[in-house]
């Protein structure tokens, strides 16, 4: 064992580090590596990691803005045109031709009048040989009562005045001849017995006879005279101014009348159209009890036919007498027959809102009947040649300074109106000073009139404001094919508010 020897040098070993539980994302948490100690004692740093890398850190920053970039560039791509030429707009277009502003309304065919049918007496229903919308003449039968009590009657009144017209013959061909007679035979009478009475006084003055027979002869006298007064009254009676002969003519007017009056009643057991016509209704059946007052029938007569319609109270102002109007029946949509406005009633339904018209037809279709239901366009205004703006592209309508957006270039330019005739789709551009007033014109330069072929953005399209970029979204030969179109008619109904 030697002397002094070396002390040993104690080694150390080091201490195992404390192993700590990580995610395993290596992302998030990347592994720590602990450092290398060499066989001089020096530290090296561990190795990095690949999230830890600088070159790795510079290549996402890349890829970040690299992403960003193809985001801007699609944005850009996808909202580019809208941004730098303006969104895409449906326009409307200008026009011109014709515009005819019509009323329209709804109604019913009415004759002039109706005819109601009745009877005259209480009878018994014999017969009804017509039926309800059949055509009759005037003249024709329709209705027949038991008439059986109504002959019996005629006859008698019929004797009754033949037994008169027997009398007064006989008072003028045998009692007036026997009256005069009588007058001449009583007037004998009376001068025979005056002349036996003036004897009479000659022969009692003689002493020849006695007071007794001047008193017979006295008495014969006046009963002839008597006699003779009497035999002339009714001679007088029988002569024509005579009571008898008045009384004979007054009985025979009587039967006459009597004769007449069952004559009439008989009559009216059939009734009869009082004129040519359409039966429209019918409440009467054979067998049936009727009487006096009670409508049976209802006759529309032939001849002029009326359009009774309603109209909206708001259209009252273009109505006047003499328009003219167009109208057809909804049963028969495509036969169109003319009509005049003749009648405008002056009241107003409050209830409805509507004030009734009358239109004649002087050439009625035959396939109108009695209450069709009918549509007419009254024509109440026309223009000829006129430059139409679509109303969908007016703004502020309803007012006294209406405008539109008119493409000018790129631009929408707003254009002042000088509104003419007003429809449900069309306005009139009269001609007239027209102003730019937009956002990019406060001067408010005069700009060109409307014209046809002037395409106008729609009031819908709200986005779009006076100054504003767009673009058409139609194709630009939209504009000449809608200017082609100047000779049609533009018609505009203007339709009554419901009740």
């Amino acid at each position: 064992m030697p002397d002094n020897p070396t002390p040993a040098t104690p080694v150390s070993t080091p201490a195992a580090p404390a192993v700590t539980a990580a995610p395993a994302n290596p992302t998030t948490n990347p592994p720590t590596n602990p450092p290398i100690t060499t066989a001089t004692g020096a530290a090296t740093p561990p190795p990095l990691h690949p999230d830890q890398h600088p070159r790795w850190h510079w290549l996402l920053a890349r890829s970040g803005r690299i992403g960003t970039g193809v985001v801007v560039l699609a944005a850009a791509a996808w909202f580019g045109p809208d941004l730098v030429l303006g969104p895409r707009v449906e326009l409307l277009t200008v026009r011109q031709g014709d515009l005819v502003q019509t009323v329209v309304a709804s109604g019913r065919v009415a004759a002039p009048h109706r005819v109601s049918v009745g009877v005259q007496i209480t009878g018994t229903v014999a017969d009804v040989p017509v039926q309800e919308g059949q055509t009759v003449a005037s003249g024709d039968v329709l209705i027949r009562l038991n008439d059986t009590e109504l002959q019996a009657t005629l006859l008698q009144a019929r004797l009754n005045s033949a037994q008169a017209d027997a009398r007064l013959r006989s008072l003028q061909a045998l009692q007036a001849p026997l009256a005069a007679q009588a007058v001449l035979q009583a007037s004998a009478t009376h001068t025979q017995m005056q002349r036996t009475l003036l004897r009479s006084r000659e022969l009692v003055a003689q002493g020849f006879i006695g007071q007794a027979a001047l008193d017979d002869s006295l008495r014969a006298e006046r009963v002839a005279a008597a006699q003779l007064d009497i035999t002339k009254r009714q001679w007088a009676s029988a002569l024509p101014a005579g009571t008898d002969h008045q009384l004979a003519l007054t009985t025979l007017a009587l039967a006459r009348a009597g004769d007449d009056a069952a004559r009439a009643r008989l009559a009216y057991a059939v009734v009869r159209a009082p004129a040519s016509g359409v039966l429209i209704a019918r409440a009467v059946e054979p067998g049936d009890v009727v009487q006096p007052g009670k409508v049976l029938m209802l006759l529309s007569p032939a001849g002029s036919t009326e359009l009774v319609v309603q109209i909206d109270e708001r259209n009252l102002r273009l109505m006047r007498t003499g328009l003219t109007a167009l109208a057809s029946a909804d049963a028969y949509p495509n036969e169109r027959f003319d009509a005049r406005l003749v009648f405008i009633n002056p009241g107003v339904d409050a209830e409805r809102g509507a004030v009734e018209v009358k239109l004649a037809v002087p050439r009625p279709p035959p396939t109108l009947a009695q209450d069709m239901t009918v549509s007419v366009d009254i024509e109440v205004a026309r223009r000829t040649n006129a430059v139409l703006i679509p109303t969908a592209a007016v703004h502020d309508a309803d007012t006294a300074t209406p405008w539109v957006l008119r493409l000018e270039g790129r631009h929408a330019r707003r254009v002042a109106v000088v509104p003419g005739l007003r429809s449900g789709s069309q306005l009139q551009a009269l001609p007239g000073p027209v102003g730019s007033d937009d956002s990019k014109d406060n001067n408010n330069s005069s700009a060109p009139p409307l014209k046809a072929g002037d395409r106008l953005v729609p009031v819908a399209t709200a986005s779009i404001v006076a100054g504003q970029r767009l673009r058409a979204a139609g194709p630009a030969s939209a504009a000449s094919s809608a200017a082609s179109a100047a000779s049609a008619v533009v018609k505009t109904p203007t339709q009554p508010t419901a009740p």
